[in-house]
């Protein structure tokens, strides 16, 4: 587990530079007037999906070592290249605007949420597995941990989509609301997606 998250860590600094390009290249957001507070919505989100995403990586590598099945390894590894690939470009932001990538405020602050953000059973954020959850993942095999996954990324998904509406309502930065608006999209539909291949191996998402 350890070693999973160090490499999906290590290829999301890669990608930083790469948001940081997307950003600069943005013709509405590369002017000093579009760089936001440290306390704004789009701080905010940057910094809170950098790490609803981190955990989704995580999550997609595990199962597909646990599992031999075509359709969720592919599912999985297209949901960690590609929020892997976005939490580069919220991190790049983050340094580009020169603001942190941590905070002292509770998560989803900027979503007027605050102390009230956290999931179940102690999750950081909505929708994000619990301790307990990531190391049962990892002690399931085959089926077993191909429904736990699908329907814990669907609950993941759910709150990710969430946290992008906010983004799409309160953020400024054009570049970051767009990328929002595609996390909406892509997460729905893979939403739809999962319900599929649940209801394929006889189970469906958690209540």
């Amino acid at each position: 587990m350890r070693q999973l998250g160090l490499i999906a860590g290590a290829a999301a600094a890669v990608l930083v530079g790469a948001g940081a390009i997307t950003y600069a290249t943005a013709g509405d957001a590369g002017t000093p007037d579009a760089v936001p507070s440290a306390d704004s919505a789009d701080a905010g989100f940057a910094r809170d999906m950098a790490v609803h995403h981190q955990q989704a990586v995580e999550m997609s590598y595990i199962v597909r070592d646990r599992t031999d099945d075509e359709a969720v390894r592919r599912l999985a590894y297209d949901i960690a290249q590609t929020q892997a690939n976005q939490r580069g470009m919220l991190l790049g932001w983050l340094d580009l605007w020169e603001l942190p990538k941590v905070s002292a405020d509770p998560p989803m602050t900027w979503m007027g949420m605050g102390d009230t953000a956290s999931g179940k059973d102690g999750a950081l954020m909505p929708g994000m597995a619990t301790n307990a959850e990531m190391k049962r993942l990892g002690s399931l095999d085959g089926k077993r941990a191909e429904v736990f996954y699908l329907q814990l990324m669907t609950d993941h998904h759910r709150g990710g989509v969430h946290m992008a509406q906010g983004c799409v309502r309160a953020c400024e930065v054009g570049v970051e609301k767009r990328l929002a608006r595609g996390m909406v999209e892509a997460q729905e539909s893979e939403i739809a997606l999962m319900a599929g291949m649940l209801k394929e191996r006889g189970a469906a998402e958690r209540e």
